[in-house]
């Protein structure tokens, strides 16, 4: 081999060396910030085979994305439940997830469906019927946009009844797979927001609302915030006097549902941070015929006042 060849070919030889290393290295960063990931929530249940069609749209889309359950369990039509698990899942998520969401009773009528990104840069795809409301108030919009791009959807002819399929899953499917989320559509000024119900407090005590039951537990939810529920002057083991409904009961404040004995109820503050009731391997709202939404008064406590 003449000297030029060996110099053509150890430049060569660089030349591919540096190829493979930039490849190496794209496919480490891409290893280390994990496939891309859509949190998927529903009102489907999973007697049928709604869930796994709309799974089946994403991964054909994008065959390496991660999708997480959220919930598929979410109370039929029930805009404010879907709001309530969304803003209670996002905040464990990292920036650039997106997330589906179908809670659609509004399905096939002139209800947009859109594509949110949040100022803690995650992407939510859903109809525009209030479900990001929880969302925004605690991180933020940057934008909106309405979905319109019929290269996005699925098949010519769309399903007046199956949006999920048709829209939610194959547009989070793209964007999910890095695409540019404002090709979805033009942007919007305005988005339906829930009415939001907040507790009221006053001299006598704290009137909140019971939003919902947890889970099959039957524990109460409640929008009254722990920060409130202090105000009202409780310690832990001190009986609370409150109303639910015409009710009058004296329940316990504590830290955990074994700080009471079994079959005993208790008040508590939950793992989001708001006023719960239970019934220590019991259901609460079964024993008391509850069915949310319900008004609760939380008396202030007559024997620690300032």
């Amino acid at each position: 081999m003449t000297g030029e060849s060996l110099t053509s070919f150890g430049r060569g030889y660089i030349r591919n060396a540096f190829i493979v290393s930039l490849i190496f290295l794209f496919t480490s960063l891409l290893y280390a910030a994990g496939p891309p990931t859509i949190a998927f929530m529903t009102d489907f249940g999973v007697i049928d085979d709604s869930v796994a069609l709309c799974k089946g749209v994403m991964i054909g889309i994008e065959p390496n994305v991660r999708i997480v359950d959220i919930t598929h369990q979410v109370q039929p039509y029930s805009v404010s439940d879907a709001a309530r698990f969304l803003a209670g899942a996002a905040p464990y998520f990292p920036a650039g997830t997106v997330f589906v969401v179908v809670v659609d009773p509004g399905v096939g009528s002139a209800r947009k469906p859109i594509v949110v990104k949040t100022k803690k840069d995650q992407f939510f795809v859903l109809p525009d019927n209030g479900a990001i409301t929880l969302v925004e108030d605690a991180d933020g919009i940057e934008s909106v946009r309405e979905i319109t791009n019929t290269a996005w959807m699925i098949g010519r002819a769309l399903s007046s009844t199956f949006h999920g399929r048709d829209i939610f899953s194959p547009v989070g499917a793209h964007i999910a797979k890095g695409e540019d989320w404002t090709l979805a559509g033009p942007e919007m000024t305005t988005h339906v927001r829930l009415e939001i119900q907040h507790p009221q407090i006053t001299e006598k005590g704290i009137k909140g609302e019971i939003i919902a039951l947890d889970g099959p537990f039957g524990n109460l939810v409640t929008n009254i915030k722990a920060e409130d529920f202090e105000k009202m002057r409780y310690s832990h083991n001190q009986m609370v006097h409150a109303r639910i409904q015409s009710r009058d009961l004296q329940i316990p404040f504590v830290k955990t549902f074994s700080d009471v004995p079994l079959g005993k109820s208790l008040f508590y503050i939950d793992s989001r941070g708001r006023l719960a009731a239970a019934i220590n391997q019991g259901n609460f709202g079964k024993t008391y015929l509850i069915t949310p939404p319900q008004t609760i008064v939380v008396y202030r406590n007559p024997n620690n006042v300032e």
